[in-house]
């Protein structure tokens, strides 16, 4: 495969980023990776107001650096290895918990926040079910009925009485007396 080969025929240019979009939780990991950004930079940054300098460096400047690297990290995981999502969720949020004492009040509220809602939104995500072509009719307009379709319908049915059978109020089937529960 070389690098003019497109990697999905199918799949127009224009629409490849789309579809990738959607078949995995993309928002969740953008919004794990908006949090894991000041979780992990305001421990070290320096922000200069005219000729002040504030300085948010603090004693745990690398547990938020490794709960920022982390929070990155599952973001990315939550794009490129959408089976992982519940994981992946789920530490998010532990991780944005645990940034509240550690990380300046879990980078200033704001990473806090959004590593929230990025595992919560991970944890929610589902993937698509997958779509099933339309099979045409010949004349009438409705599907055929294949043996094996009839088959998986009848499967997990119990077996049916045939019409010549009538239970009323006054019959009893005692079956010789046996339970037949099951």
């Amino acid at each position: 495969m070389s690098a003019e080969t497109p990697a999905s025929r199918e799949v127009p240019k224009e629409n490849r980023f789309k579809v990738w979009r959607q078949t995995r939780p993309f928002w969740a990991g953008l919004f794990t990776l908006l949090g894991g950004l000041p979780i992990a930079y305001l421990p070290y940054g320096d922000m200069r107001l005219g000729n002040v300098t504030l300085a948010m460096k603090t004693t745990a400047g690398a547990g938020a650096l490794i709960i920022g690297v982390l929070l990155i990290t599952l973001g990315l995981t939550m794009w490129f290895q959408p089976i992982v999502r519940v994981f992946a969720g789920v530490a998010t949020i532990v991780l944005g918990l645990v940034s509240i004492p550690v990380s300046n009040f879990g980078g200033l509220v704001i990473g806090f926040l959004f590593a929230l809602v990025g595992g919560g939104m991970s944890i929610a995500w589902a993937p698509a079910p997958p779509v099933e072509e339309a099979v045409e009719a010949e004349d009438d307009g409705e599907p055929e009925a294949s043996a094996e379709a009839g088959a998986v319908l009848t499967a997990g049915l119990p077996e049916q009485r045939g019409p010549e059978h009538h239970a009323t109020d006054k019959t009893i089937d005692a079956n010789g007396g046996r339970n037949s529960a099951g």
